[in-house]
């Protein structure tokens, strides 16, 4: 049976308390944040000390973490930001055994510098695709030298943003420390959400064999807003938390919008009937709610 988690970044508190609130939610795996409020984690603070009582902590309260967020935009066109940006996700994958987990994961970032999920011309180019290889192989190749592994998360206004971009991005990055965190709303955009059923069959059918871990949110056409929206939730809470979409398309929590659920879990259960599958896109008092429906439908379908 699948598992079902959350990550622990929705939770604005000390670690010991972000894992208990969690634990008593009745979830029992988690997508790690490095952020809790009793602790530095900035680039040069990580340790393996640290890192390790974070594991300890959640493996207590039966949390074992299965994966790890290293969000950021890999290919900022500023150099020095880039830098920056890179600098900070190696360590998180030097660290991801300390962790708990292998998995470390990102999408691969825009060449637009006001936001990191905004379409830029250049992400559709040649150019632009060739500098994601390079940055992506050098990603792969520390995480195989740490034992980890980076596992890159399609999204449409990215570098990589769809099925036949992540096909092209996994040949040439042809890497057993290279894998994928599927989250099908991802790959929708206002031409193909109304094809939902055939969108999710051809991302299964092309994809399947490259999923480590998976998300669970939602999708939907936007109303009258194309802005890039974000929710409100606590102070210092990270963008990848806040962000609902952009332009015609609206990503909500899981079971509010037209996401075929069944379908989605029928497809990824055939190849991965014990995944973990992480909610996403909700602020605290909507996590019961939340848990709610993705246990609904996983006890519907048998998984």
């Amino acid at each position: 049976m699948m598992q079902v988690g959350i990550f622990t970044g929705y939770f604005p508190y000390e670690l010991e308390a972000t894992a208990q609130k969690i634990r008593k939610l009745n979830f029992n795996t988690v997508q790690l944040d490095l952020s809790f409020k009793d602790m530095d984690l900035s680039t040069v603070s990580i340790t393996k000390d640290k890192c390790r009582k974070i594991r300890d902590t959640f493996r207590e309260h039966h949390l074992p973490v299965c994966c790890i967020s290293g969000y950021t935009n890999i290919v900022h066109p500023d150099k020095d930001e880039r830098k920056r940006r890179l600098d900070h996700l190696k360590a998180i994958i030097r660290h991801a055994r300390d962790l708990g987990s292998p998995y470390v994961i990102s999408e691969t970032g825009t060449f637009a510098t006001d936001s990191d999920w905004v379409h830029h011309p250049k992400n559709k180019t040649e150019e632009g695709f060739e500098d994601c290889v390079n940055v992506i192989r050098d990603l792969v190749q520390v995480a195989y030298d740490h034992g980890a592994v980076f596992l890159l998360e399609t999204y449409v206004n990215n570098v990589v943003g769809s099925v036949n971009e992540t096909l092209r991005m996994f040949a040439e990055v042809d890497h057993s420390a290279l894998g994928l965190l599927m989250d099908p709303t991802n790959y929708f955009e206002a031409h193909n959400i109304a094809d939902m059923d055939g969108e999710l069959n051809r991302v299964f059918n092309a994809l399947s064999d490259r999923i480590k871990i998976a998300h669970a949110k939602d999708v939907k056409l936007a109303g009258a807003d194309k802005s890039e929206k974000h929710a409100e939730l606590f102070d210092g809470a990270a963008e990848s938390h806040t962000f609902r979409g952009v332009g015609q398309i609206e990503l909500p929590a899981p079971g509010l919008g037209s996401l075929n659920y069944d379908l989605y879990l029928q497809r990824l259960s055939e190849h991965h009937p014990n995944v973990p599958i992480i909610i996403e896109h909700l602020d605290e008092t909507d996590v019961p709610r939340a848990k709610k429906f993705l246990d609904g439908k996983l006890h519907a379908s048998g998984l």
